[in-house]
């Protein structure tokens, strides 16, 4: 298999799910579900590479810093990580529209949220928990 070309494809198919969840507005449950299908989608390629390379160089040592810098030197290993990325990534990201429904939140407050995700995940997930947290204050104020 390609490293390049899987690469080339996984960020093709993310960057689209990526742009079917901002249509949220739209639809929101069908949205979603065509946003997870994606992300189970990479998961899947991340398990068929995980195997691939398990089968051909053992087991990688990510006790070590070293260990997981020769790892992601290799492109089999680097695509692997980054299809990783991509399919968690979206995967909270269809988390948040869907929790931000259920709490009502307006989802242009959202929309910055998911941008991050896209971009930084983990900084993504942070500013969406911090708007849960403002909006439900926000909320106990009013009541």
């Amino acid at each position: 298999m390609n490293p390049e070309l899987v690469f080339s494809v996984t960020n093709i198919a993310a960057l689209a799910a990526w742009v079917v969840l901002v249509c949220y507005p739209l639809r929101r449950e069908p949205i979603v579900l065509a946003a997870r299908g994606f992300a189970a989608a990479l998961s899947v390629v991340y398990v068929v590479l995980l195997a691939r390379g398990l089968s051909e160089g053992g087991a990688p040592d990510f006790t070590t810093l070293a260990g997981v810098s020769a790892l992601f030197a290799q492109p089999e290993h680097a695509v692997l990580g980054w299809t990783h990325y991509l399919a968690f990534d979206l995967w909270v990201g269809t988390w948040a529209v869907e929790e931000a429904a259920r709490r009502r939140l307006p989802y242009l407050l959202v929309l910055p949220c998911l941008a991050l995700t896209f971009l930084v995940g983990p900084v993504g997930l942070v500013g969406f928990l911090g708007l849960c947290a403002g909006w439900r204050l926000r909320s106990a104020e009013r009541a």
